[in-house]
């Protein structure tokens, strides 16, 4: 028999809430819009994907998207009910229920916000220590490894059965999060989940495989380029190792932009340096910026600084000053104490 892991106590009591609204929601057949944030990763697309399907089952009128330009990168698309999701030009105005996945803040819904404010009732679920608490109802939790762990206990509590398909999306999410459960904030419960999710049946080898094995192979020469260029500073703060690219790069090598998101945890194995960067252009000249702490720097608190926000151990911001400004701003956040 499974045993189904048991969240923090608070979290426990917000998941109920949450819950019992999206329950009636779907008795009533309600319009319930689900979005990730912009340029979705597979926590966010997965706790989206999985909850939407597990709405659908109970009965509600499910539409899920994520702001901006509806395409997904190779390592995405696969993932079940990708095909499913709708423009944000095509959401409705006001719908009864509006639920915000794995979005730190409203900026992350990019055009999709105003749906906080428009919809009946707004729902946050997010695990990021930055989230500062918006839309009606709150589950936050900022113990929690990923998202998706947030969603399996929603499933859970709306009675929806864990089967290979949702296992495929929260697992997905789970994977990408904890960094295949290397990182620290894997705990017991994390393992738990992940046993109950393989219990259903799924290829969790084939999914990592998809996720973090498979590359064009353009990406072997832009990973040498960039990190060919890279910058070891061990006088700044504990340490930092920086680099940069950009999308117009990686279209040079044949490469999408979202192929950039993963340059950071190549360049966080630089053992020298506690903190690790990777500064990535965009086509409107502004630089998104990527944080990767070994354990001795609270990223969180810089990138709320910069603009940005996240995790203690992992965070973004995004900057509009020149390369060189923006690196000298981050030093600056570095060497305060």
């Amino acid at each position: 028999m499974s045993v189904r892991p048991t969240p923090a106590p608070g979290a426990a009591a917000a998941t109920r809430t949450v819950a019992g609204v999206l329950a009636e929601a779907a008795e009533a057949r309600a319009t319930v819009v689900l979005s990730g944030h912009v340029n979705p990763d597979a926590d966010a697309l997965g706790s989206t994907l999985a909850l939407a399907e597990g709405l659908r089952r109970r009965g509600a009128r499910v539409l899920a998207t994520f702001p901006g330009e509806l395409t997904l990168p190779a390592s995405l698309g696969w993932l079940p009910g990708a095909e499913g999701l709708v423009p944000s030009s095509a959401l409705p105005s006001a719908p009864e229920v509006f639920v915000s996945l794995d979005a730190a803040s409203p900026g992350r819904l990019g055009e999709v916000a105003p749906l906080l404010d428009a919809a009946v009732t707004s729902v946050v679920v997010d695990h990021h220590a930055s989230n500062p608490g918006f839309g009606t109802l709150q589950l936050i939790d900022p113990g929690a490894p990923a998202t998706v762990t947030l969603v399996a206990d929603l499933l859970d509590d709306l009675g929806v059965t864990l089967d290979q398909q949702l296992a495929t999306c929260l697992y997905a999410g789970l994977a990408a999060d904890t960094g295949s459960f290397r990182f620290g904030s894997t705990r017991p419960q994390t393992h738990e989940l992940a046993a109950r999710l393989l219990a259903t049946g799924i290829d969790h080898a084939e999914i990592s495989r998809r996720l973090f094995d498979t590359a064009p192979f353009g990406w072997l020469g832009l990973l040498s380029v960039v990190t060919g260029r890279a910058v070891l500073e061990p006088g700044t703060g504990a340490g930092l190792v920086w680099t940069w690219s950009s999308t117009a790069e990686a279209a040079e090598h044949g490469l999408p932009g979202e192929q950039l998101e993963a340059l950071v945890d190549v360049v966080r194995s630089a053992e020298e340096a506690d903190v690790a960067c990777v500064l990535k252009g965009q086509d409107d000249g502004s630089w998104s910026v990527s944080l990767r702490s070994r354990g001795g720097t609270d990223l969180a608190r810089i990138a709320i600084e910069l603009g940005g926000g996240g995790h203690t151990l992992a965070a973004g911001y995004t900057s509009t000053l020149d390369r060189e400004g923006t690196i000298a701003a981050l030093r600056e956040q570095l060497t305060r104490r």
